[in-house]
């Protein structure tokens, strides 16, 4: 049986705060294009540039790791690959079934990062008995009722739930029952685990809310923008203002007439 279940990464056990672990997949991603280029060492401005963090922060997070580059050289690109990649657990095979194979769990049982980041897709799962047997991604789709014997005999502790958002509780239960002890979650609804159940959820109708949220800001702020250049200048106001002050002292209560004729 695989190992999967047993092994878990490193960075717990070291304590690695869950910002750092957060940001270890943008840069090993950085550095995986530095290595595919045969860049040899990277200067922590570089990189953080590449990842998309300040070079502090990014130096802060590999100090977690124990690395710390060489001053005037930077960091060794090949060397930082393993490093990340064994803390994040990625230099062993973790076998993960994919439930839910409709149009999304299709494309995921497409994807290709799977397998050049560790990841096995070991099984597809679907309650749906006209998809039994049909293969796709080349992997034969399986029924639900075999979903406890697949995670068993697999050694799998890693399942992506794709499911409808009404079976996702079921389907997560079931999973967790039978051994599983982390979830990717793209199911459209909030799952409810025990402790030591680890669960990730991908919702992209939630990331483009927030982006229609920058989106409406952007156009708030374009809008004030255009609304202060109409303005006349300060200096402009207050004088004015002053003059209708002095307009309104000599003039008596009626507006038109003086307040006090000359005698």
């Amino acid at each position: 049986m695989a190992t999967g279940r047993t092994h878990r990464p490193a960075t717990r056990s070291r304590g690695i705060p869950e910002a750092t672990v957060a940001r270890l997949p943008l840069y090993l991603r950085a550095l995986t294009a530095l290595s595919e280029r045969s860049v040899p060492t990277v200067s922590s401005e570089e990189l953080a540039t590449a990842a998309g963090v300040n070079s502090a922060k990014l130096r802060k997070d590999f100090s977690y790791l124990g690395s710390y580059g060489t001053r005037g050289v930077g960091y060794d690109v090949e060397y930082l690959v393993y490093q990340i990649s064994r803390e994040l657990g990625l230099t062993q095979d973790w076998p993960v079934v994919i439930v839910g194979i409709g149009n999304l769990g299709a494309a995921l049982a497409n994807y290709g990062g799977f397998a050049s980041r560790g990841f096995r897709v070991a099984a597809l799962i679907d309650a749906d008995p006209a998809l039994a047997g049909r293969p796709v991604a080349g992997i034969p789709v399986q029924h639900t009722d075999e979903l406890e014997q697949i995670i068993d005999e697999g050694g799998v502790s890693i399942g992506v739930i794709a499911t409808p958002a009404g079976a996702a509780q079921q389907v997560c239960d079931r999973l967790v029952a039978a051994g599983v002890t982390s979830i990717l979650n793209f199911a459209p609804t909030v799952l409810t685990v025990p402790d030591g159940v680890d669960v990730r959820k991908v919702d992209l109708s939630i990331e483009l809310q927030i982006l229609a949220f920058h989106e409406q800001r952007k156009a708030g702020e374009d809008t004030a923008t255009a609304a202060g250049a109409m303005q006349p200048p300060p200096s402009a106001t207050r004088a004015s203002r002053a003059g209708s002050r002095s307009s309104r002292d000599d003039n008596g209560p009626d507006g038109d007439l003086p307040a006090v004729m000359p005698a």
